[in-house]
């Protein structure tokens, strides 16, 4: 199901009763989120909708309108231990702060792994649910967002100002 926010589209995936995907369309990883779906969830990507989606959708509506700062899809992240270890000490991250690489490294114990944390932060493949957009450079610098930059200041600034 594609899902078009004000900061850019964004294509949603269930699999087995838990979103497994919710991703920027348009980008290099795309192809590389899509195939590790397939290899870990056996899950191929269908156009369509479920309940499932459509809460999510729902969800994501009242997170743009500032109705909602957190969120209660259950979720199911395809990746390797390390990160889904990264994956969850993001979504400790209050809304409306940030935290750079290192901080984060340090959360998950690895504080000379900084980019390995960035490696996994980049690999997230539930933008917004798990809010790896929180997570900046050490002098305060936006990087890398799989949605773009301008994707990731927007949704920086929503929660700024939704505070």
């Amino acid at each position: 199901m594609y899902y078009d926010s004000p900061c850019g589209r964004l294509v949603l995936g269930d699999a087995g009763g838990c979103l497994c995907l919710c991703d920027w369309c348009y980008g290099r990883r795309r192809e590389i989120v899509d195939k590790r779906l397939e290899r870990m969830l056996g899950a191929v990507l269908e156009e369509g909708r479920s309940d499932l989606l459509d809460s999510a959708a729902r969800q994501l509506d009242d997170f743009f309108a500032g109705k909602r700062r957190s969120f209660s899809i259950p979720l199911h992240a395809a990746g390797t231990d390390f990160q889904r270890r990264v994956w969850d000490a993001l979504q400790s991250i209050p809304y409306g702060t940030t935290i750079s690489y290192a901080q984060l490294a340090r959360e998950v114990g690895r504080p000379s792994a900084v980019r390995a944390i960035a490696g996994a932060v980049g690999a997230n493949p539930m933008s917004i649910f798990v809010p790896c957009h929180r997570v900046i450079g050490s002098d305060g610098a936006l990087t890398g967002y799989a949605g773009g930059l301008e994707a990731k200041h927007f949704l920086l600034e929503l929660e700024k100002t939704k505070k």
